[in-house]
């Protein structure tokens, strides 16, 4: 997966669960592509601590993603219903077979 999309991917899932100062500094890094000596400045600390956090951060959402796997189910679950929507177009009894193979699996998975 594309860094920035699973950087954005496990901050939306678990983003929450960081305090508030370092889903403001960690979102400023990611998404708002401010630099860290700018952070710095406007935080009042270090190039390294504004470094440290965000590294801090990154570990800590991927062990959050270790543990409960909600971002690898998100992904999972949207390309099954990916392939539902393909299969939709096409009319033969095998693709209804699949469909209903992938739609059990999915409420399995739910």
């Amino acid at each position: 997966m594309e860094d920035f999309v699973e950087r954005s991917l496990l901050f939306d899932f678990y983003g929450e669960l960081l305090t508030e100062r370092q889903r403001k500094i960690y979102s400023a890094i990611v998404f708002e592509d401010y630099s860290v000596s700018e952070i710095a400045r406007e935080e009042g600390i270090s190039r390294q601590g504004v470094h440290d956090l965000r590294k801090r951060c990154d570990r800590i959402l991927e062990e959050y993603e270790e543990r409960l796997h909600l971002v690898e189910r998100f992904v999972h679950i949207r390309e099954q219903i990916k392939k539902i929507r393909s299969l939709t177009s096409d009319s033969a009894g095998d693709s209804l077979r699949e469909i209903d193979r992938i739609a059990a699996s999915i409420l399995e998975e739910l």
